[in-house]
């Protein structure tokens, strides 16, 4: 088929067997071996989607895939991808990096490569630039662990990745003195530990193929072509699933399509809602250099904005819209390269106040005969490490790995192993999808979900009793958070398709005639949206989805049960899965639809 497989050759060595049990000393974690390492169910099942994109027989497959994936599983080990992002806990980079390997693959079936090549060519290099993706993307972060991590044995020497494979107990910690993106120009140091001679040999007679894998590896997409392409939006889409967004669309969209909806959304912003440069409260203020802008405000209004305008996929946490907003390069990084800034704003009439901050540019902002005034007082960057008070993204469970992160049950970190499990089921059902990257949900009517589809399961919990209020008005006066304005909101989502029905990962359904609105879900999406919520729900010293809940139970709208109980359980069924949600059943369709739509024959509704 190619020229690798015209000569014999030996059967690739097989992973080296874990060492017997033994004690391994506390705070210390013990090597695993590749096959160890890749035995879960989910990395299996990752493995043979890989396969899948290949044209390659079971034995070819282990030489040119199989082979590089192992040394790569036992060079990162435990290792988490990144501190406190995506994929924030042990064992974190292996699936990373098996992940952006199955999404390039899948992104990579919808190219001709080389570009401009004549089909003659394009079908005689196709398993070779299929395999380039794959290493690519399994090399793209691979510097992480030659420059971010500090990792030592048990007796206090240093381990290198360049030194091969750990063998003896190990710690790490993350280096306070990293310097951000400096791994893309690390990763140089490590390519061929994974990929060996007689494959960059069969590489290096593609030079088109050779030139565009040199620049990934050595950090310069811009000069990679369609190849770096795929692996960044390869990326986009496994730190999009991991931080709760939707990978789908990180794939279907352009590469920069992201950074441009940041910064409009930045843009109309301050045009039309921030305050800036006020004496006292301000959503900001513009110096001569910089625009800082109060991070939990920034945050909380840019997701708000472009929810609003239907865009899909914003995380809900803010810890993960400033790591977003760093990672396109709009929000500047502090020395340690984290995303905020803790500074004091000094007004020339002496008041003072210390912020937690984004760190913007003006020139990504405003024209330069655009710019507003500067600030006449002073902003002072506080001289102490700067971190976020934001909780972390949920799913993500990181903690800051000081001063070594260990094995030991009892760490906070423990806990985050079990949360990629949920985001593989995401994963796995775009990789399944005939539409792929191409997946629409912009239609109320969208397809009813697979069984394999990541619906997501929420606890269900109700608020109090309500009491009783009088029926909702037909049209609202007001754009003041209420029971009625959910209502208008839910309504005006629908018809817009905005919100979508009855898709996989909808927040509303028709189940038994009748519209199902998943909870909390639905309530924590209107609050997002509608920031004055938080304001209203820390009076009643309640949740803010529970405020928003509890004002839509007021209108009396749901049916319940005969024993008064307001939520109803579906059960999602499928040929290989089942898994159950939580919500309100409407007493009448026509309080939501226009025109009811079929049920999903998915739900089926639990008495």
């Amino acid at each position: 088929m190619f020229t690798l497989f015209q000569r014999k050759k030996a059967p690739p060595k097989p992973a080296v067997a874990d060492t017997p049990p033994a004690d391994v000393p506390k705070g210390l974690m013990r090597p695993e071996s590749a096959a160890s390492l890749l035995a879960t169910p989910r990395r299996q099942r990752l493995l043979e989607h890989i396969w899948q994109r290949t044209a390659l027989s079971r034995a070819q497959f282990a030489t040119l895939y199989r082979a590089p994936l192992e040394r790569y599983a036992e060079l990162v080990q435990q290792f988490p991808a990144s501190e406190s992002h995506h994929h924030a806990y042990p064992g974190g980079m292996l699936d990373h990096g098996l992940e952006i390997v199955a999404y390039a693959l899948k992104l990579r079936q919808s190219h001709l490569m080389p570009v401009s090549a004549s089909p003659e060519t394009q079908a005689a290099q196709a398993e070779a630039w299929t395999a380039g993706t794959a290493y690519a993307a399994l090399l793209h972060d691979m510097g992480k662990i030659a420059v971010d991590l500090y990792v030592e044995h048990a007796d206090g020497t240093p381990w290198h990745p360049w030194h091969g494979p750990l063998r003896q107990p190990y710690r790490f910690r993350y280096r306070p003195d990293r310097e951000y993106r400096l791994h893309s120009a690390a990763t140089g140091l490590l390519y061929t530990r994974l990929l060996d001679r007689d494959i960059m040999d069969w590489l290096s007679g593609y030079p088109d193929l050779w030139s565009a894998l040199l620049y990934v590896l050595a950090g310069q997409y811009e000069h990679a072509g369609r190849l770096g392409e795929l692996v960044i939006q390869a990326d986009q889409a496994s730190a999009a699933q991991a931080l709760g967004g939707d990978p789908a669309k990180a794939l279907a969209v352009p590469r920069h399509a992201l950074q441009r909806k940041l910064l409009d959304g930045l843009r109309y912003l301050l045009k039309e809602a921030f305050k800036l440069n006020q004496p006292q409260a301000s959503d900001g203020w513009l110096t001569q250099d910089a625009l800082w802008l109060v991070s939990k405000t920034v945050s909380d209004k840019l997701r708000a904005h472009l929810l609003s305008q239907g865009i899909d996929g914003i995380p809900s946490s803010n810890t993960a819209v400033f790591n977003v907003l760093q990672d396109h390069g709009i929000a500047l990084p502090t020395s340690d390269g984290k995303a905020i800034w803790k500074a004091t704003v000094i007004s020339a009439g002496g008041w003072s106040h210390s912020f937690t901050f984004l760190k913007l540019s003006p020139a990504l902002i405003w024209e330069a005969d655009e710019r507003p005034a500067p600030f006449a007082g002073e902003v002072r960057v506080e001289t102490d490490d700067a971190s976020s008070s934001d909780p972390l993204p949920q799913g993500t469970a990181a903690v800051p790995l000081s001063p070594m992160t260990t094995s030991t049950a009892t760490t906070p970190m423990a806990s985050a192993i079990a949360a990629p499990a949920e985001a593989l089921a995401g994963l796995l059902d775009l990789l399944d999808s005939a539409a792929g990257a191409s997946a629409s949900t912009s239609s109320s009517t969208a397809r009813s979900p697979t069984a394999q589809d990541a619906i997501s399961e929420d606890d269900g919990k109700e608020t109090p009793a309500p009491s009783p209020s009088e029926s909702p008005p037909s049209t609202i006066t007001s754009t003041e958070p209420s029971g009625e304005h959910f209502m208008a909101w839910l309504r005006q989502g629908i018809d817009s398709h905005k919100l979508v029905i009855n898709d996989a990962r909808a927040l509303i359904h028709t189940v038994a005639n009748t519209a199902y609105l998943v909870s909390p879900g639905v309530f924590q999406r209107y609050a997002q949206e509608h920031p004055p919520v938080a304001r209203l729900a820390k009076e009643a010293q309640v949740p803010d989805w529970q405020w928003v809940q509890k004002r839509f139970e007021q209108l009396h709208l749901h049916r319940k049960h005969t024993s008064g109980l307001n939520i109803w359980t579906c059960e999602v069924t499928g040929p290989r899965k089942s898994r159950r949600l939580h919500g309100y059943l409407l007493a009448s369709p026509t309080s939501l639809y226009a025109e009811t739509p079929p049920n999903n024959p998915y739900l089926n509704l639990l008495d």
